[in-house]
């Protein structure tokens, strides 16, 4: 089941609302988790197995780590390899078959499984609870209905926030009352998310996969457009389930972590990837890069742990190699930018917009290579043209909303609006993301393959 459909919209998640609020505190957990396995099992029943799996084995693992006699750090390891053998089979396992073949021209003749929704973030989240467990950062959770409703919580599960376990153990043991107000909040808040998806996400990935389509038709002038469309999808949509995942969560009582923060108003890189998908920064600073030495090592040891996170970093984000390139670009460019740039007075004294600017283009460069697109390159730098009458027209149809995305990505946010205009907005949007869901059908979100 999916955040844009009618059948989630119009049936799940009022049911789903309506009855948690409705029943008595004893009931409310129980009826989440079933909730839970019933949207993660909606569209591929099969599925849950795996979820199961994860979720018996880590709340087994951590109970093992209890055990005196049993070596801890082998446990451990061992649980990690457990939990990571269905992510390598689901997701890497077609990207070694083809990396194999070409490097030794055997071919390994199997079908790659259907990619699991969700099975990066899950995993990880199960992955961080042992860690925390086994650095006695979090105590075991003994109720399987606890642990397991951690780890499926509908509204994140599928793509994040990435939530540990210490953010949320207070909130599942005991969980706070969810007020009116809460209620609206959480509500408005999800109409906000679904306002980008449905509204904007969609409409940028329309023009860009119209661009990426004929990069001869679209030409310099469309691939430069279309490419600055792929960001604003790309970001309107996850930040939009962000959005929806924080308003589900209060409006049942539950604050997870925030994901995104204006990222396309950053001054520099390291600032864009400190509001750029915060959970997994967090993630991997926490469990990668802080365990291989951090920055309390030697330069050339500390950029090496730099490029070992961006490496993984990427490979999350996709099995193939334009995902690894595009995480070691970034990289090479936080290193670049942290010895040569950061804290030097002539940097820091250029004026906020052109910094805005600079770090915008070398992230949209970056959303190149993410796309995988190869002839993306040659167009850009006007091999196929300019632009074509027919390239031209399809951009002036898209570009009023192109702007719009463009505005409220780099322009401060506005204040907050009166109360009866927000009383306006709030139906008013709604109806219209039902009208385009109606009239464009649903677009599956981007982060669903990670």
């Amino acid at each position: 089941m999916v955040f844009c459909s009618f059948t989630f919209l119009l049936l799940f998640m009022p049911l789903v609302l309506l009855l948690h609020r409705a029943l008595p505190e004893q009931a409310k957990r129980p009826f989440l988790f079933a909730a839970s396995l019933l949207f993660y099992g909606w569209g591929n029943p099969v599925w849950l197995l795996l979820l199961i799996y994860v979720m018996a084995l880590d709340y087994a693992g951590a109970l093992l780590m209890e055990k005196p006699r049993l070596h801890r750090k082998g446990v451990l390891a061992g649980l990690i390899v457990l939990n990571l053998l269905p992510l390598f089979y689901f997701k890497y396992s077609g990207f070694f078959r083809d990396s194999w073949a070409s490097l030794t021209g055997v071919y390994l003749n199997f079908t790659p499984p259907l990619l699991p929704a969700g099975i990066s973030f899950f995993t990880f989240q199960g992955l961080s609870y042992l860690i925390d467990v086994y650095r006695g950062k979090v105590r075991v959770q003994r109720s399987f209905l606890l642990f397991g409703l951690y780890l499926s919580l509908f509204p994140q599960l599928v793509a994040g926030p990435i939530v540990r376990y210490a953010d949320l153990e207070e909130q599942l043991i005991a969980p706070p009352r969810v007020t009116d107000a809460d209620m609206r909040a959480g509500l408005r808040r999800f109409l906000i998310g679904l306002s980008k998806k449905v509204l904007l996400a969609d409409v940028m990935g329309q023009y860009w996969g119209k661009m990426n389509g004929s990069f001869q038709s679209a030409g310099a002038l469309g691939a430069w457009l279309g490419l600055m469309a792929f960001s604003f999808q790309i970001f309107f949509d996850f930040s939009g389930y962000s959005d929806m995942a924080l308003g589900l969560g209060k409006a049942m009582g539950f604050t997870f972590c925030e994901n995104f923060d204006r990222p396309y108003r950053s001054l520099s890189l390291t600032e864009f990837w400190r509001r750029w998908h915060m959970s997994l920064t967090g993630w991997f600073k926490e469990y990668v890069y802080i365990p291989l030495g951090g920055s309390h090592v030697s330069a050339w040891r500390r950029d090496l742990n730099v490029m070992i996170v961006w490496g993984l970093t990427g490979l999350w984000h996709g099995a193939g190699w334009h995902f690894v390139l595009w995480g070691l670009y970034f990289g090479v460019l936080l290193i670049l930018e942290k010895r040569f740039l950061l804290g030097r007075t002539g940097f820091e004294k250029l004026p906020s917009w052109l910094r805005q600017a600079l770090t915008y283009l070398i992230v949209l460069l970056g959303w190149g290579i993410f796309s995988g697109k190869g002839e993306l390159w040659g167009a850009l730098i006007g091999l196929k043209g300019f632009c074509t009458p027919s390239g031209l027209l399809t951009t002036l149809n898209f570009l009023p909303m192109l702007l719009l995305c463009a505005a409220l990505s780099f322009l401060p946010a506005l204040k907050r609006l009166p109360s009866p205009v927000r009383r306006l907005a709030t139906p008013a949007l709604a109806v219209l993301c039902l009208a385009a869901l109606a009239s464009q059908g649903y677009a599956p979100f981007v982060y669903f393959q990670f």
